[in-house]
């Protein structure tokens, strides 16, 4: 399941940025946030924190110059609650994006690095401010990956 993530990051020359997308009221929708609030920035690593308008920072983004910037955002995948997929945003067609004012293989033309989604299929975006155990578990496990020691070996 860890595959393509490990794949960037094992991008030891380059910098990876990490952008946070999603709605921190509406439960499951918050938990690109959730994982980008918790990276550790280092010298490859980089987080940023863009909740619903992702339109406001691609200047910033830019001018940040990833070699390759992955979104974090909670999506419909038809899969079960706390599944994740790291999708080449290029190719995402039929996927279900609630709260963005720019769909995110449209937002790609504003960037010239390769750009990457990292999707978690939600359980619960209704309304309120926690995340449901099944996606914070997962998020968890993408947050301990991403901060992994430069040593540490994972199977």
């Amino acid at each position: 399941m860890f595959k393509e993530l490990d794949k960037i990051l094992e991008n030891k020359h380059g910098k990876i940025l990490f952008a946070g997308i999603g709605n921190v009221l509406k439960s499951d929708d918050g938990a690109g946030v959730y994982v980008s609030n918790r990276i550790i920035s280092n010298d490859n690593i980089l987080a940023l924190t863009v909740e619903t308008g992702i339109e406001n920072y691609i200047g910033k983004i830019n001018s940040l110059n990833p070699d390759i910037l992955v979104l974090i955002d909670c999506a419909d995948m038809n899969l079960p609650p706390g599944s994740f997929s790291l999708l080449d945003t290029n190719h995402i067609q039929d996927l279900t994006f609630n709260t963005h004012n720019i769909s995110l293989s449209r937002l790609t033309d504003f960037f010239n690095m390769p750009v990457y989604t990292l999707a978690i299929q939600p359980e619960n975006i209704h309304f309120g401010e926690n995340i449901s155990y099944i996606v914070k578990e997962i998020a968890d496990k993408i947050i301990n990956r991403i901060n992994r020691q430069e040593d540490q070996k994972w199977p």
